[in-house]
């Protein structure tokens, strides 16, 4: 599973000009799966996302979670985050989890968020998104499970 996290000020997905998802300050999660993972992992990854400390406290330290911000969570299914690129100029999905399993793990992924306390905004599962977003920072994470 390779999660990239993004610290945004704000973020949002339109699918054929409509807002489905839509946050504030928080993180925009871009989620990909890849063939061998399971809930297991993906407990693993929502843990590991709700407790990374990479917000600011009062002295410029990033020292504070999420739920210390009250921040809010917009996760992206992006299976292209698994391209295999080492050979030719066109990528290779085959680590890619094919659905409907991928699209069932990404959604235990965003409850298992949501079950930490999260407000969770999120995208359709293999829609054609665009996501806008305004990085804060930068600071951008790639959490690889």
């Amino acid at each position: 599973m390779r999660v990239v996290v993004q610290r945004v000020n704000k973020a949002k997905v339109k699918i054929a000009g409509e807002n489905v998802g839509e946050i504030n300050k928080g993180l925009l999660l871009l989620v990909g799966l890849k063939e061998g993972d399971d809930a297991a992992t993906v407990k693993k990854a929502a843990d590991k996302v709700a407790k990374m400390r990479i917000f600011e406290d009062e002295n410029g330290k990033t020292n504070l979670d999420i739920n210390d911000v009250n921040g809010q969570i917009l996760s992206v299914s992006q299976f292209t985050l698994l391209a295999d690129t080492k050979k030719g100029n066109r990528p290779s999905f085959i680590q890619a989890m094919r659905p409907p399993k991928s699209e069932e793990l990404w959604q235990l992924f965003n409850e298992e968020l949501t079950n930490k306390g999260l407000h969770v905004e999120t995208g359709q599962f293999g829609a054609d998104m665009k996501v806008s977003l305004e990085n804060d920072g930068p600071f951008t994470i790639v959490l690889d499970l």
